[in-house]
């Protein structure tokens, strides 16, 4: 019996629609919706809503893409951005300059990202139970901090920044962070040495510990930036509402991840690219605003959040299935 052609069965294996390729039909699709339930959706001033609304999501979920490539996660972002705000205004309120407290305010998110770290990699311990506990400790931070009052009266001149616009153009001052991070990581992640042993960590962290691959100090960079950028996520929201409240971000880690496994990063590593994400946040904002203009509760907002997330575990496997059947019965056809 002839067996096929492996050449063949790779190219078959690759023909199938790209997931990104989706992601844009599904973008296209979004925003036709948002057209249809908004005269207003698609004016530069909801534009820009659009994008000012992704930006602390955007922000976290950069560096969470990294962390679930390696097959972790992090599920304390958001609390990290809550204790973050929270920290923020106590030191202004202290009397602190804004540049004093903004460094400050990073140092707590590395020093959160390194707790998080050097409890999964010192201790060997799953990171998805070791942040939902940093998850409530950081929350819990951020009330001790604060409790239920909140700090508004922040300089002028750093909330212009988190509302104001580019040259009067409708997109917010910054989204240009969200744009300079968005293609630093993406050049990490797909075109770095550095970002090819996050894959190989993803699907065997084991082989490429043999391949002599630092899996550790990979992992403890990994939380540590994630605790960076999430800490930078609670300036910029801050700012941006000029408020500084405990509760600030709250229950915004399930929009980080239904963005990042949207985006075809799969929840178990190894695979998944950062232009998948980047268009899933889109997808994920457009959604939003358009569901928002339509009057849409929060509540519904939060089942849409949640068929994102299970759409992007069932459906990658469902593909896969599809593709495993498919191959079997090209095998059989070409014997």
């Amino acid at each position: 019996m002839a067996k096929p052609d492996s050449a063949l069965l790779t190219r078959r294996r690759e023909t199938p629609l790209q997931w990104e390729a989706l992601l844009v039909v599904v973008l296209i699709l979004a925003l036709i919706l948002g057209r249809v339930l908004s005269p207003v959706f698609l004016s530069a001033g909801n534009l820009g809503n659009v994008l000012a609304d992704l930006t602390e999501i955007a922000l976290m979920a950069l560096p969470m893409t990294l962390i679930i490539v390696a097959a972790e996660i992090d599920l304390s972002v958001a609390s990290v951005l809550g204790a973050s705000s929270a920290l923020m205004g106590v030191l202004w309120h202290m009397g602190l300059p804004m540049p004093v407290v903004i460094v400050l305010v990073l140092v707590f998110g590395a020093l959160a990202g390194l707790l998080n770290g050097l409890v999964v990699v010192k201790l060997n311990l799953p990171s998805l139970a070791v942040t939902i506990g940093t998850l409530a400790l950081f929350r819990g931070l951020a009330y001790v901090l604060l409790g239920d009052q909140a700090v508004a009266d922040f300089p002028a001149g750093y909330t212009a920044f988190g509302m104001d616009t580019l040259w009067s153009s409708f997109i917010p001052l910054p989204f240009i962070i969200v744009i300079v991070c968005a293609v630093v990581f993406t050049v990490v992640l797909q075109a770095t040495a550095f970002g090819r042993s996050l894959y190989a960590i993803g699907a065997n962290s084991t082989a490429a510990s043999f391949s002599g691959i630092d899996v550790a100090r990979i992992r403890l960079r990994l939380f540590v930036t994630s605790g960076v950028l999430s800490a930078l996520a609670g300036i910029v929201y801050t700012l941006r509402f000029t408020s500084a409240r405990g509760d600030n971000g709250e229950g915004f880690e399930l929009s980080v991840i239904a963005a990042v496994l949207f985006g075809g990063v799969s929840i178990f590593g190894g695979r998944g690219s950062m232009y998948g994400v980047l268009l899933s946040l889109l997808i994920v904002g457009v959604l939003k605003n358009a569901l928002t203009l339509d009057d849409v509760s929060s509540e519904t907002l939060t089942i849409v959040t949640g068929v994102l997330l299970l759409a992007s575990v069932l459906i990658p496997n469902l593909v896969a299935r599809w593709r495993a059947i498919r191959d079997r019965r090209f095998i059989a056809r070409s014997g």
